[in-house]
């Protein structure tokens, strides 16, 4: 199975900035949903993510927290209360920088914090440090019912 990042972004413009700055960086297209309610149904694989095949389960979560409906930290919560999701890797991508925000992130069981950048190269050089972690070199947790590629086979590409 190839890697899959689910990324949760509800910002128009920042899909467009980060989605080219995804690109750059060599990532696969990942998974885009743009609130929380939706990453919840995609994890879970209900409603209209029921059908894996067409919606993978992800080898990493890239999520940011001021979502509508249900909040990155709520989600981040779920996440961490469900044995099928509990290991998955979730990257806080957001931009805020309130010390608050970051523990609150670590103490929900996030497995890094990142700024999204303003800037075009520093945030390309950001997510290709993610892609070269996360997906080329972590050697990634089994998630009960799903299967996981291994890392450190080189770069794995993700599908859509």
């Amino acid at each position: 199975m190839t890697a899959k990042v689910l990324w949760v972004e509800d910002s128009p413009d920042d899909v467009l900035l980060i989605g080219r700055a995804i690109r750059k960086a060599g990532l696969e297209p990942p998974a885009l949903v743009r609130d929380g309610r939706e990453a919840v149904e995609y994890l879970s694989g209900s409603g209209p993510y029921a059908d894996r095949s067409m919606y993978p389960f992800p080898t990493l979560v890239l999520l940011d927290i001021k979502l509508p409906k249900v909040s990155g930290f709520e989600v981040l919560h779920w996440i961490r209360e469900h044995e099928e999701t509990s290991r998955l890797p979730v990257v806080m991508f957001t931009s805020s920088k309130e010390r608050s925000d970051v523990d609150r992130a670590y103490a929900l069981g996030a497995n890094a914090y990142l700024l999204k950048s303003v800037d075009h190269e520093h945030l390309v050089e950001t997510l290709t440090r993610v892609r070269a972690f996360w997906l080329d070199l972590d050697l990634n947790p089994s998630v009960p019912g799903h299967e996981v590629a291994a890392s450190g086979e080189g770069p794995r590409s993700a599908v859509q």
